[in-house]
């Protein structure tokens, strides 16, 4: 049995910057998955960019995030497989996760954080995901 991994080609609306998702649709259990993340007026290598993906039928669960500096974090329950990097050169960002099973199936985002800070007391991490036609969710990050 095949894990399938879905990639919206339609790309993920950040205002008027797009950032688009490529790499493997299939991959068997066991293999490793591969993927990129670039921007289209957009840097992704200078904002903070998150992985987050959707298992069919569920909500969105956060893979791990990498800061323009290049720091990471990851979600505990996913770190010991996977790693999150970045190549300035080419503005690109990348998620490899090995060992991947059928529980990894699903539709894997990019998406860049914006910072909101309400009344100066909170912040809040929202992602902006295009799905569909050109409708918006908000995902907070409790990380």
């Amino acid at each position: 049995m095949a894990v399938l991994i879905l990639l919206l080609f339609s790309p993920i609306c950040v205002f008027s910057q797009t950032v688009q998702e490529s790499g493997s649709g299939l991959v068997r259990p066991s293999q490793q998955l591969s993927l990129t993340c670039a921007g289209s007026g957009l840097d992704v290598t200078s904002n903070y960019m998150h992985w987050i993906r959707q298992a069919p039928g569920k909500g969105l669960e956060w893979i791990g995030r990498i800061t323009s500096s290049g720091g990471t974090a990851y979600n505990d329950q996913l770190k010991s497989r996977i790693t999150i990097t970045r190549d300035t050169s080419k503005k690109q960002i990348y998620l490899q996760m090995t060992n991947m099973q059928t529980a990894d199936t699903g539709v894997y985002y990019c998406a860049r954080e914006s910072h909101y800070n309400k009344l100066k007391r909170r912040s809040y991490n929202i992602f902006y995901l295009h799905k569909g036609k050109y409708k918006t969710t908000r995902f907070k990050n409790k990380n």
